[in-house]
């Protein structure tokens, strides 16, 4: 079994191939909502059938305006604000190992911004925090 490195797990632009917000952490969440169907025959049990799918991803990261070598930032988070939520477009993203190798899983999918937030304290690293929320269907590829 190889333990995946959670380094060389990033999200990305898929139109660009950018990576997103230059991101520190990331998470992926895949939800089954399940509908009840309980009825005054199910002897005191609850019972369910299945429901709505959805999927959302959450990032959060070092806030930045320029990179390493002071040039204004295309991909940042604050791009972002810019580009999805303030158009209220949706943009295509994936989650993985872009550069896989073989056996490595990357999901995609269409998403909106639905959060953005920064956090400045004083004397630390400014940060932001993202949600991104799916619409349709998550696909999963193995290389």
């Amino acid at each position: 079994m190889a333990i995946l490195n959670g380094t060389d797990i990033k999200v990305y632009d898929s139109s660009t191939g950018l990576l997103v917000a230059f991101a520190q952490n990331g998470s992926l969440n895949i939800n089954h909502s399940l509908r009840e169907i309980t009825s005054k025959e199910s002897a005191g049990w609850k019972e369910s059938l299945e429901g709505l799918r959805d999927w959302s991803v959450d990032l959060d990261g070092a806030y930045a305006w320029t990179d390493a070598a002071g040039a204004a930032l295309t991909n940042g988070a604050d791009d972002l604000l810019n580009s999805y939520i303030l158009t209220r477009a949706a943009l295509t993203i994936k989650f993985g190992n872009v550069a896989a190798g073989t056996g490595d899983t990357v999901y995609q999918g269409s998403v909106y911004l639905t959060s953005f937030s920064v956090s400045a304290g004083t004397e630390d690293t400014a940060t932001y925090s993202l949600s991104l929320e799916g619409t349709g269907a998550v696909t999963q590829t193995v290389s």
